[in-house]
């Protein structure tokens, strides 16, 4: 009993310590500390992508605990990452035709942005390119990486501009997520939004983690997961360990789109590996990130992630000099494939903000943003793939599971990539397999040369597909395409038929089919 009372007062005082109250309390910042706030929150973004970087993906099963080596010009290869332009190219839409840039311009201007993708952000891209529209995009129909990273990686721009705002942030979140994700990829970005929100008036982080899960689903599992981190916190407040042990129990093995365990690109488990940094981090910069390091996974998006918050409750004054002597140096380059330097991020950020403060009541003068705090409020929940998990991945090479008739040849990329294709040349060419579970996907490759299949279940037409695209994708492991997929089958014994048709997108130049593998779901 005392230890359930001692759990209530944890949670009473925890919400307490920041002082939001009513939903039409105001927050006045003035301006030279807000853009010290903005400044961190940029900073910490290329700090973090740098510092977790060399362990990307380096630990995927095992937790690091080596020291990792940090040199001030670290921090110039940040202006070449993903983690930052991708993001980039989305605040850049919404400074061109401003806060209600719908969800069609957003996904039009990241299809033709120039760089390349993958996972959820490929995904959106090619069906944007395949005709799909609005809140189609991702849905996780349309999407099997939908409760991927993506977005959590490219959310933290809408944190920035929404200080104190929470419910704006979401509906920002809403659109922008649309484009890659759906389903806890969406609240992944929604939650760490909202961590930027409510770092801009609270330095307590036991705070923010918990408040700022009003603005998901509680019925979400990524509202679990969170819930579990912060628990096993209590519990343990000075063992990060015992908390990477528990989500590597619950959760690792869940991640729809990754046949290559323990390779995880689910953002339920890095999100919680941001949360276990925060928290048990304490706020110091240097225990943070290594922590969130030592968590493995997607270090470098994890650490950035991360780093963000404390930028924005630190602000840029405070940053640690060893982390950041090194951006004044490149503060006016620009950041790979946008306009967007440093020095001009937090400008427009600023600029930005201000709109978004006054359209939501606030107002902004050359000396101080007044704003019209909000309290978290979660949308209504819509579930994604949730804890679908990987049956069996059978390989192009297995004996007597999988039946080729027809024109298929062997193939493989080579130069490192050795695993086994068959390739499909003919129409009519047909896979054929039986399975037992409730989810199946065609793994492999999208080429300029490919064509179109149909996708048949139990005998009953499902889907026909276009393997075309606008480029080769699907070289190196971890960045396979799927041709095809279904989830939510009646659990039991199924077959499926996947054949090439005659008809093709009038942009490719072959029929081909890639194939690499088949995955089969529980």
């Amino acid at each position: 009993m005392y230890k359930k009372i001692l759990l209530l007062l944890t949670v009473v005082c925890i919400l307490a310590a920041c002082n939001r109250t009513s939903p039409d309390k105001t927050v006045t910042i003035d301006r030279a500390t807000m853009t010290d706030k903005v400044k961190g929150a940029w900073a910490g973004k290329m700090i973090g992508v740098m510092y977790g970087r060399p362990m990307e993906f380096a630990c995927n099963d095992r937790m690091y605990t080596d020291s990792i080596k940090w040199e001030p010009e670290n921090v110039v290869a940040s202006l070449n990452e993903d983690d930052i332009y991708g993001q980039m190219c989305f605040m850049s839409t919404i400074e061109r035709l401003g806060l209600d840039a719908p969800i069609d311009s957003l996904a039009h201007d990241f299809a033709y942005a120039g760089f390349g993708l993958c996972h959820a952000n490929l995904q959106g891209r090619k069906n944007y390119l395949d005709g799909l529209r609005g809140d189609e995009i991702s849905t996780p129909a349309n999407n099997i990486h939908c409760d991927d990273i993506d977005f959590q990686i490219e959310c933290d721009f809408i944190g920035f501009i929404n200080p104190c705002m929470p419910l704006s942030a979401d509906s920002l979140c809403e659109r922008v997520g649309a484009v890659m994700s759906a389903g806890d990829g969406l609240y992944a970005g929604m939650y760490v939004s909202a961590l930027h929100t409510l770092a801009y008036n609270c330095s307590d982080i036991d705070s923010i983690v918990v408040k700022a899960l009003d603005a998901i689903p509680a019925d979400s599992e990524y509202a679990a997961v969170i819930r579990d981190v912060i628990d096993c916190h209590r519990a343990n407040p000075d063992d990060w360990t015992a908390a990477w042990t528990m989500l590597n129990e619950r959760y690792a093995p869940y991640d729809v789109c990754s046949p290559y365990l323990p390779f995880n690109i689910d953002a339920k488990l890095n999100g919680a590996y941001i949360v276990t940094g925060l928290l048990y981090g304490g706020g110091d910069w240097t225990r943070t990130m290594n922590i969130t390091v030592g968590c493995g996974q997607d270090t470098d998006c994890n650490t950035a992630n991360a780093a963000a918050v404390l930028g924005i409750i630190d602000g840029y004054d405070a940053i640690p000099e060893h982390f950041k002597s090194g951006i004044p140096a490149i503060a006016d380059e620009v950041f790979s494939h946008t306009d967007y330097s440093f020095n001009k991020a937090v400008e427009v950020t600023l600029d930005l903000m201000a709109q978004s403060i006054e359209r939501n009541g606030g107002h902004v003068t050359d000396s101080q943003f007044v704003i019209k705090s909000q309290q978290p409020q979660a949308p209504a929940y819509v579930a994604g793939h949730g804890t679908l998990k990987l049956a069996e991945a059978l390989p192009v090479a297995e004996p007597g599971r999988l039946a080729f008739t027809g024109n298929w040849v062997d193939w493989a990329y080579g130069e490192g990539d050795d695993d086994p294709y068959k390739v499909s040349t003919t129409p009519g060419d047909r896979l054929d397999v039986e399975f037992d579970g409730t989810g199946i996907a065609i793994l492999g490759s999208w080429h300029t040369d490919s064509g179109r299949a149909r996708a048949t279940i139990d005998g009953t037409e499902v889907k026909d597909v276009d393997t075309y695209y606008i480029t080769n994708v699907g070289k190196w492991q971890g960045n396979r395409a799927y041709l095809y997929f279904v989830t939510g089958l009646p659990a039991g014994h199924h077959t499926l038929r996947f054949e090439n048709l005659p008809e093709r997108n009038p942009a490719s130049t072959g029929n081909k089919l890639y194939v690499e593998r088949v995955l089969v779901y529980e």
